[in-house]
């Protein structure tokens, strides 16, 4: 805990290292970044030691920081002063152990190999088509801002102490990358998304200036609302311990109706969500429990139409709209949770007097007639069917037998 919390690593100066210890083009496509990000085009005739010095990766007296081999150091460089700070990628054709199919090792700063580590992932980027009505529709199995944020991840967040090298590894519908150096204190994989610890700060600062990063720490939240947005499973943490991280971004689509649902709602609405929206309405498509702050979102999911409720107050439920089981040719289902509307419910208890007669029918028979419903709303539609005349009850309690009056006019269900 003490290591974690003292100076920062990537600020300190590196003993030994040079200016000739960095790539000029890597500091020009930095600068150029930055000038586009900031605005300002005179960033853009800086020298390479006065952009350094705005960017605060020079210290103590233009002394080389780790930062700046990290972004942009020579191969030499890196061997010479950090060698850890590499990246290793594999390409595996399958599950099973032995060399990988494609191996390419990094060991230079970042800058001069991230636009060529995502081209060597897209080179084996399959794309899932799937038909919506006449239109068909194509989806890359690896998307490439999540991609991309990952890396940066591992990159901006690894234990540049430790020895080991970042790896990432593709297979044929999963992305692997693991970084040195477990989550820091305080974080878990149940709050990364709304706690931050740069581990790394003035690396993470000097990414964030040329846009690369947000100092706010959204990484996670694109990558987790690009999953929900493309039908995929959340990245995840499993196999994370204490010496490394370990995120997998599965590329699978698991729901193409649900994908399409999503696009219906439309940029602007999209645009507007939170993570916590996409993660509610990721967990109503997947049927599993709401954390508490995500139930929280699902009011404000109801007024763009994301969702539909059903009841009121502390009973109220939801459901995703009725857009998306349409799209699913799944109607039934969602007849099934929404539940059948309320004449529909009191024709179907006149229905069951009707056919019990002169015997009548107990509350129990009821709720078998409408086992969605809880008691007080079986009890409140029979209160208004006696309010109408409709039906009568004798009786008290357990005890009480409803029957149906001799002035009803019962109009049948058909099949229902």
């Amino acid at each position: 805990m003490f290591a974690e919390t003292g100076p920062d690593f990537s600020a300190q100066p590196c003993p030994g290292a040079t200016l000739a210890d960095l790539e000029p083009t890597s500091i020009a496509l930095f600068r150029e970044r930055w000038a586009q990000k900031s605005g300002d085009t005179r960033r853009r005739e800086l020298s390479d030691l006065q952009t350094l010095r705005d960017a605060e990766l020079l210290v103590d007296g233009d002394q080389v920081s780790y930062a700046a081999l990290i972004l942009f150091g020579t191969r030499t460089g890196l061997t010479r002063w950090l060698a850890q700070a590499e990246l290793v990628f594999e390409y595996r054709s399958s599950e099973s152990a032995g060399p990988a199919a494609d191996r390419e090792e990094y060991r230079a700063g970042f800058f001069a190999w991230q636009d060529a580590l995502w081209k060597k992932i897209n080179l084996r980027n399959d794309r899932q088509s799937y038909q919506d009505d006449f239109f068909r529709m194509d989806l890359p199995t690896f998307d490439e801002v999540p991609v991309r944020e990952a890396i940066l991840n591992a990159v901006a967040h690894r234990d540049y102490r430790l020895g080991g090298s970042v790896f990432v590894r593709q297979f044929a519908k999963r992305l692997e990358v693991v970084s040195p150096g477990g989550l820091p204190p305080g974080i878990t994989p149940e709050n990364i998304i709304d706690q931050q610890y740069p581990r790394n700060r003035r690396l993470a600062e000097a990414l964030g200036r040329c846009g690369l990063i947000e100092r706010s720490g959204q990484g996670l939240n694109l990558m987790m609302e690009s999953a929900v947005r493309q039908g995929k499973p959340l990245p995840s943490f499993a196999g994370t311990a204490a010496h490394e991280v370990r995120l997998t971004l599965e590329g699978g689509v698991r729901n193409p109706a649900f994908v399409r649902f999503m696009e219906r709602l439309g940029e602007e609405t999209l645009r507007s969500l939170s993570t916590l929206d996409y993660l509610a309405l990721e967990c109503l498509q997947q049927g599993r429990p709401m954390a508490p702050q995500l139930q929280e979102r699902l009011p404000a999911l109801a007024e763009v139409g994301a969702v539909e409720t059903i009841g009121r107050g502390k009973t109220a439920k939801y459901i995703l709209a009725a857009a998306l089981y349409a799209s699913l040719g799944s109607k039934g289902t969602y007849t099934r949770k929404r539940g059948l509307d309320h004449g529909t419910n009191k024709a179907l208890l006149l229905q069951h007097l009707k056919d019990q007669g002169e015997a009548g029918a107990p509350l129990s028979e009821f709720r078998q007639v409408l086992p969605s419903l809880p008691m007080k709303a079986v009890q409140k539609l029979l209160e208004e069917l006696r309010n109408e005349g409709v039906i009568n009850v004798l009786g008290q309690r357990r005890w009480a037998r409803w029957y149906l009056s001799d002035a009803a006019v019962f109009k049948p269900t058909g099949n229902t």
